[in-house]
């Protein structure tokens, strides 16, 4: 027995669930910010992939996973994460969760892009991701063994014997001194990295700053150069950009550019419902043409203040119409396949080291995640390390830490920095939906700079990741998925695999690029 208890970094849908499935063991919730605000799962509009609709099969979904993800998803992860969706899409209906139902009772499931059949279990159309969190933040309330400490934003983890033993943290959002929370296993749940871009539809809090965290402890990291970039974030100025979801276009909204053309045709044969990204960089090219690009949903979506009240809001907010305007669209950081390397159970390369949720590549999403894949690689990992964790010890007291243990360098959160701005400017100009060697080296120049001048132990946190996605996007010679480079513009064979790295790696990698 011992008195450190599981430390879970992150109040999302991941930290939260896998809090929820250790129950009755004693967990402890390290949330920036009040659990379920801050987190991506919250932003998500249509809903969790499952194969529980009629004629819908575990093969068809694994299958449609393998296609998105442009060769390169690990299948044996694939299927395990399919075959286990219907357990956990029963978890959450126990822990409150709406989801629709027809008129029979039975899970109401909608298409989207990539997609061969009817599986997105959702709520009220586009509010899928709200209502998870309501149901999960609410149960959690009511359950003894889940301590949350809100207001505490871990900055470092700490190491011994190469075995992760717990975090260093500041409490009053960020401003306090640091602490040292000792755990006996530490579970990182911090989400992904949209927010390293100028336009993206993922909150402030998504900066990357868990797998840079995890990076300098010496984790494994996979697929960093692999962003998704959703196609229709409405271009209204918006930061974070709001978005139209997929499931517009999957109940029959059509893509037209300025000129009043159907742009997807003649790109995919299933035109709008094409995988993200090949309808990202068709968005993309009618924006740098100058043509623009805007969703016509005038004529399928019948009540669209009912059926889609999310979007509704949006459009209404900045003056659109959607039952009888165009909403003008553009491509936005939305998701990132790569992060943590786990196995099959949530465990990383270090010892005592766990991960779930966006900050992870645990092979499931290969070079472009399949729609609505990303709310289920959650639940199903987040389970998968609390059944990993409870079979392999007990935690049932309270956590103690040491206050003011810690020398770290000059309080700034990554969002106050002063070169928070460049780096977002360098990422969006130059890892962006498409990329080439000489602007990657540009950015890969000004994120050393910044690393430099950082001054702040979160925000070396923060330009560590962007500086390894630069790193793996110029290594990786050839455009596969949500990695799209003009001057290696098709597939080599030779890179159908999955990229590793660790940041000591990294400088050799760097010293190869600038040795001319």
């Amino acid at each position: 027995m011992t008195d450190k208890p599981i430390l879970i970094i992150g109040g999302g849908l991941a930290g939260l669930f896998c809090a929820l499935k250790l129950a009755p063991r004693a967990v402890t919730v390290l949330a920036a910010a009040p659990i379920g605000m801050g987190a991506s799962s919250a932003w998500a509009q249509a809903g969790i992939a499952a194969a529980v609709g009629q004629g819908d099969t575990i093969d068809k979904h694994v299958e449609d996973t393998l296609i998105a993800g442009d060769g390169i998803v690990d299948e044996k992860v694939a299927r395990m994460m399919a075959g286990e969706a219907a357990d956990r899409i029963h978890d959450l209906l126990e822990f409150g969760v709406p989801f629709d139902r027809d008129l029979e009772g039975k899970l109401q499931v909608s298409r989207e892009a990539a997609h061969s059949e009817s599986r997105i279990v959702r709520v009220s159309g586009d509010r899928a991701g709200r209502a998870i969190m309501q149901a999960l933040v609410q149960t959690v309330e009511k359950t003894p063994s889940i301590r949350v400490l809100e207001g505490y934003v871990v900055e470092d983890l700490t190491v011994e014997n190469d075995v992760v033993t717990g975090v260093v943290a500041r409490d009053a959002a960020g401003a306090g001194d640091p602490i040292v929370i000792e755990g006996s296993n530490v579970v990182m749940a911090t989400g992904g990295v949209g927010h390293l871009y100028q336009v993206t539809t993922n909150p402030t809090e998504a900066r990357g700053g868990g797998i840079g965290m995890a990076a300098r402890a010496g984790a494994l990291l996979a697929d960093m150069e692999f962003v998704q970039f959703h196609p229709t974030a409405i271009d209204v100025g918006k930061d974070p950009a709001p978005l139209a979801t997929e499931a517009l276009r999957g109940h029959g909204a059509h893509l037209l550019n300025g000129n009043g053309e159907r742009f997807m045709l003649p790109l995919h044969e299933d035109a709008e419902l094409a995988p993200r990204d090949v309808v990202a960089r068709g968005i993309f090219a009618e924006v740098q043409a100058g043509r623009g690009a805007y969703l016509d949903c005038r004529t399928a979506i019948h009540d669209f203040e009912n059926e889609f009240p999310t979007v509704w809001n949006y459009c209404r907010d900045a003056g659109i119409d959607p039952s009888k305007e165009l909403i003008p669209v553009v491509p936005a950081a939305h998701y990132f396949m790569g992060g943590i390397w786990t196995d099959m159970d949530g465990r990383s390369s270090l010892p005592g080291f766990w991960a779930c949720g966006e900050c992870t590549s645990t092979g499931a999403h290969g070079a472009n995640r399949l729609a609505s894949n990303s709310l289920l690689e959650a639940v199903v990992f987040s389970a998968r390390i609390a059944d990993a964790l409870k079979a392999e010890a007990s935690f049932d007291a309270p956590s103690n830490w040491q206050e003011g243990s810690v020398e770290t360098d000059e309080h700034l959160t990554e969002a106050e920095h002063p070169n928070m701005a460049a780096l977002r400017e360098t990422m969006s100009a130059n890892m962006g939906v498409l990329r080439n060697k000489e602007g990657m080296k540009e950015a890969l120049v000004r994120l050393l700079e910044l690393e430099s001048d950082s001054h702040s132990l979160r925000f070396s946190n923060v330009v560590t990741t962007a500086k390894l996605m630069c790193i793996a996007a110029l290594n990786r010679e050839e455009s596969r998925g949500g990695h799209a480079r003009t001057d290696f513009p098709t597939e080599n064979e030779s890179w159908k695999r999955r990229t590793l790295l660790k940041l000591e790696q990294a400088q050799a990698i760097i010293t190869e690029f600038y040795k001319d």
